[in-house]
């Protein structure tokens, strides 16, 4: 597979509170991982929420092997990770005052056996390219998504709404979180993306999508989509990773 990530603090944020994981190499018993986070909780410790969870997750995964995927399946083992972290990053914000109220988004994908299984909690994003069409594969765990979904506001006032940013689920914030589960078949995909809401705040699926599938490599797109959200004002931390599951060389997070 081919894939690019960068992540930039944005053109008014002072300090990058986005995080971001890539390798296509093995991770423990995972053949390749990516992860996206966005920590919250102000100044240093949104930075420490998002780096800590990421972190801890991609350790947790080196420790596994080939029997723990055939015992649990992928689904457990990224669950597994994710609680582990959640607890550990929930007592350091519990024991220090200066990360109180800390806690980050999490998107965690991997490619196995011609799937991609996704975990979400927060509203990063993944999407799925096929041809000129974009699919939104994670559900955004915030006030104003779920009153979208409830059919309480329509998406076009969502885009508005002054509790836009508030989201309802976040690694460290409890003693447990509960991550969503996604398994995408690869067979016809073009492109993955995951994303902060620093992308998609700032640019809409529908030129996200032009640019998805506009045949250029990876690194070129996330460039543009950067370009993009920076032009449109860049009010938050952007991160982005484009992967193309089909295809190689290109490699840079």
């Amino acid at each position: 597979m081919k894939y690019y990530c960068l992540t930039d603090k944005g053109s008014v944020r002072s300090t990058n509170e986005d995080f971001v994981f890539a390798s296509d190499q093995s991770v423990g018993s995972l053949g390749n991982l990516f992860i996206v986070a966005d920590g919250m909780g102000g100044e240093a410790a949104g930075d420490y929420a998002s780096e800590f969870a990421v972190k801890k997750v991609v350790e947790l995964l080196r420790k596994t092997d080939s029997d723990f995927l055939k015992e649990d399946g992928v689904a457990s083992l990224i669950r597994d990770a994710i609680s582990e972290a959640n607890w550990e990053l929930f007592d350091k914000a519990r024991t220090d005052a200066s990360k109180k109220g800390m806690g980050t988004t999490l998107v965690v994908a991997t490619f196995l056996d011609g799937h991609l299984h996704v975990a979400n909690i927060g509203d990063s994003r993944l999407y799925v390219q096929r041809g000129s069409n974009i699919f939104q594969i994670t559900l955004d765990h915030s006030y104003v998504q779920e009153m979208v979904r409830n059919g309480e506001i329509t998406e076009e006032a969502a885009k508005n709404h002054k509790y836009k940013s508030r989201i309802t689920r976040a690694v460290g914030v409890e003693t447990m979180v509960h991550a969503d589960f996604f398994d995408v078949p690869v067979g016809d995909l073009d492109r993955v993306l995951m994303c902060t809401d620093g992308l998609t705040n700032m640019v809409d699926d529908d030129e996200i999508s032009s640019v998805l599938s506009n045949g250029e490599e990876p690194g070129a797109q996330a460039k543009t989509l950067l370009d993009k959200a920076l032009a449109a004002g860049g009010r938050d931390n952007i991160t982005i990773t484009v992967i193309d599951p089909r295809a190689g060389e290109e490699t840079r997070c």
